[in-house]
């Protein structure tokens, strides 16, 4: 069974950066595209990135030039790179399975999510 563990959250100031790893100790995630998306206080699960079991990578407007999405299939392991942090990124950061990335991020297009990190950008 999938079991996604996200980590990599912390309080950062504006203009840092962080990284972000979605991992599966015990089920391989090669042959799923993996999603990124985040929650804000108040507002819906929106997806931010995502990037597909051949490596293609896809990012909301909000995301490009500052988000990067890769994977380390050694690792198991798949990346969300976060630069030039702004305080509307705070957030709770979740990763989640699909079969593959349609670019419309609707929720029920991704079966197994993670638990979320919390990342936290001060002005």
């Amino acid at each position: 069974q999938v079991r996604l563990v996200e980590s990599g959250g912390d309080l950062v100031q504006a203009g840092g950066s962080l990284r972000l790893s979605c991992a599966d100790a015990g089920f391989t995630l090669d042959y799923y595209a993996i999603g990124w998306f985040r929650q804000a206080p108040g507002k819906e699960r929106e997806g931010i990135s995502c990037i597909d079991s051949d490596g293609s990578t896809y990012y909301v407007d909000s995301a490009k030039g500052r988000f990067t999405i890769s994977r380390d299939k050694a690792k198991n392991t798949v990346y969300l790179q976060m630069n030039s942090l702004k305080p509307e990124d705070t957030a709770v950061y979740y990763c989640a399975t699909a079969s593959h990335c349609s670019g419309s991020y609707y929720l029920w297009e991704y079966d197994y999510w993670g638990q979320g990190t919390q990342v936290t950008v001060s002005s």
